[in-house]
């Protein structure tokens, strides 16, 4: 172990060590209020171009193992807690930060993250870095010429391989802008047969497929840069069904004229209540993003579904007359709560009807 260092933008120095592998990441600073589930978030596609931490007081507390697994690779450029465990458990043989190494992530511990957190929600997101190998200083000035999220479409960078899920049931094209791996699980357990295409299929390749359903994935970066995934997703509108989760929730937004903002600090953890509109019911989701969807004037036929109760922000949208629908936040929920697995279904029961 030794000595590492972590650097906002704003100037702000926290002292740290490192129990990962060496090097310099830079980012968006964001972080995680989930207690659990730390090798499916590192997995996440969604992280790519960010810094994650973890604001629980412990985690890595029950080993890895390969069924935790989002994707097959790290996304964040570094992970951050006040303790990393390093134990086996009900997970795997191999503990979190033995995992982390030999992953080459770099990682590091004794970070004060309650001082992190609390910056990062009064101040906004900024980017930050944390090094093994440089100073303060020199961190700081690398940092402040980072580029920030904003404007950067980085769905073909996280985007997998044309891939196929699943033998029975009306066939689903999945527009891949950085899915997780359980959602295609969801989607193909649900009864569909799914045919994965990466971000930037363009709308006549999609209708070539002859699918019954459009789905649209999570993501990576500024849903308003995604400029090929909107103008596909407006050229199959009111052709087939179409559902989006999380970035595929604002690219469909964007694709019916609405628009998506920055959040001051974005909303990630497993421990978020959304209101449907339909009953007030409410659902405690798990969710990962840093943009909303802005919904203070909609376009003919477009409805809210879903309310964030933590900020009043906007989770869900329908299109009924175009058959289109999505949330914001993740029914799949790996390792849980499956308050919303439901979706699955329910976009299952459109697309065969």
């Amino acid at each position: 172990m030794s000595a590492a260092v972590i650097v906002l933008e704003d100037g702000m120095v926290l002292p740290c060590r490192s129990v990962g592998a060496p090097g310099t990441a830079l980012g968006e600073m964001v972080f995680t209020t989930g207690m659990n589930g730390y090798q499916e978030a590192v997995t996440d596609p969604s992280y790519l171009g960010q810094i994650l931490t973890f604001s629980a007081p412990m985690i890595g507390n029950y080993g890895t193992g390969d069924q935790a697994l989002e994707s097959g690779r790290v996304w964040p450029g570094a992970v951050i807690a006040t303790r990393i465990g390093d134990s086996p458990g009900v997970a795997g043989p191999v503990g979190f930060r033995s995992w982390l190494i030999a992953q080459g992530v770099v990682a590091v511990e004794d970070a004060d993250t309650r001082r992190l957190v609390r910056h990062l929600r009064d101040h906004g997101a900024m980017r930050g870095g944390v090094s093994t190998e440089l100073g303060a200083e020199e961190l700081l000035a690398l940092v402040r010429e980072h580029p920030p999220l904003d404007d950067r479409d980085l769905s073909l960078e996280a985007a997998g391989a044309r891939r196929s899920l699943g033998d029975n049931g009306p066939t689903i094209v999945a527009v891949d802008c950085g899915m997780k791996q359980g959602i295609l699980d969801g989607l193909a357990g649900s009864g569909m047969r799914v045919e994965v295409v990466p971000a930037g299929t363009t709308a006549e390749a999609i209708l070539a497929l002859g699918p019954d359903g459009v789905f649209i994935s999570n993501g990576p970066g500024d849903p308003a840069a995604c400029v090929p995934v909107i103008d596909a997703l407006s050229g199959v509108l009111g052709k087939v069904p179409v559902f989006g989760i999380c970035l595929g929730h604002q690219l469909l937004s964007h694709a019916l004229g609405l628009r998506t903002e920055k959040l001051p600090f974005g909303h990630r953890g497993a421990n978020h209540p959304v209101q449907r509109a339909e009953d007030g019911v409410v659902e405690i989701t798990v969710q990962n993003h840093g943009y909303a969807v802005v919904a203070d004037s909609l376009p003919d036929g477009v409805e809210v579904t879903r309310t964030s109760l933590f900020d009043g922000s906007v989770e869900g949208i329908a299109a009924p007359e175009l058959l289109a629908a999505s949330v914001q936040y993740h029914p799949e929920a790996r390792p849980g709560p499956h308050d919303a697995t439901y979706l699955f279904r329910a976009f299952r029961d459109r697309v065969a009807s």
